[in-house]
């Protein structure tokens, strides 16, 4: 079967006193998202899995309009950050040198519901659950770009269960799942949907 890990698209900056962040798209982000759904109307999926968070399912709604599915969504696929009160693209973050980019460099881990290791085995135990019940089939799970890094890590055999890389915003990675337990990237970063757009990419690449 087919996978498509995606990316949520671009939210808006948001910091609580308290209370979980959870930010909705910006004007940008639901802009994407229907590049998006256009790129991927000639592919036809199975369904359409996304995280609750609100960022995350709004980018799924084009999608799963045009696929004619119903979104479902998924609890296990959340990002490691979901109960934070703050919420700032990260692009703004390195532009503006803040401690929490360097401590992003740094590779520290700063959420204390769960370890890095148990984060990575919640998410790759509901991936693979839903891999199972479409054998055969190609799906889409709309999320983050901690979830995304945790699985392809797993599936690389990656030591670190944080990351080792950047996937831009509504960026597809796709894996192609045997029914043998055998996983394979396909694809990384795909984000053609987004070129001559002038809508922003992410934190290494500009739309052009």
């Amino acid at each position: 079967m087919e996978l498509l890990l995606i990316r949520h698209g671009l939210p808006v900056r948001r910091e609580l006193e308290a209370g979980a962040a959870d930010p909705e798209l910006s004007e940008a982000g639901h802009a994407q998202a229907q590049h998006l759904a256009e790129y991927l109307s000639s592919e036809s999926l199975d369904a359409v899995y996304a995280s609750p968070l609100r960022r995350a399912a709004q980018t799924a709604e084009p999608l799963a309009r045009s696929q004619g599915h119903e979104i479902v969504l998924v609890d296990e696929v959340a990002e490691w950050d979901r109960h934070s009160n703050e919420y700032v693209p990260i692009e703004e973050l390195k532009a503006a040198n803040d401690p929490r980019w360097q401590a992003m460099l740094r590779g520290e881990w700063t959420v204390h519901e769960e370890s890095p290791e148990q984060f990575r085995d919640r998410v790759v135990g509901a991936i693979e659950r839903l891999v199972e019940a479409h054998s055969g089939g190609r799906i889409a799970i709309v999320c983050h770009g901690g979830v995304i890094n945790g699985y392809l890590g797993h599936i690389l055999g990656l030591s670190n269960p944080q990351g080792f890389f950047y996937p831009n915003y509504t960026s597809i990675h796709r894996v192609a799942a045997a029914r043998s337990g055998e996983r394979s990237v396909i694809t990384v970063n795909e984000t053609s949907h987004l070129r001559r757009t002038g809508l922003p990419m992410g934190l290494f690449q500009g739309a052009r």
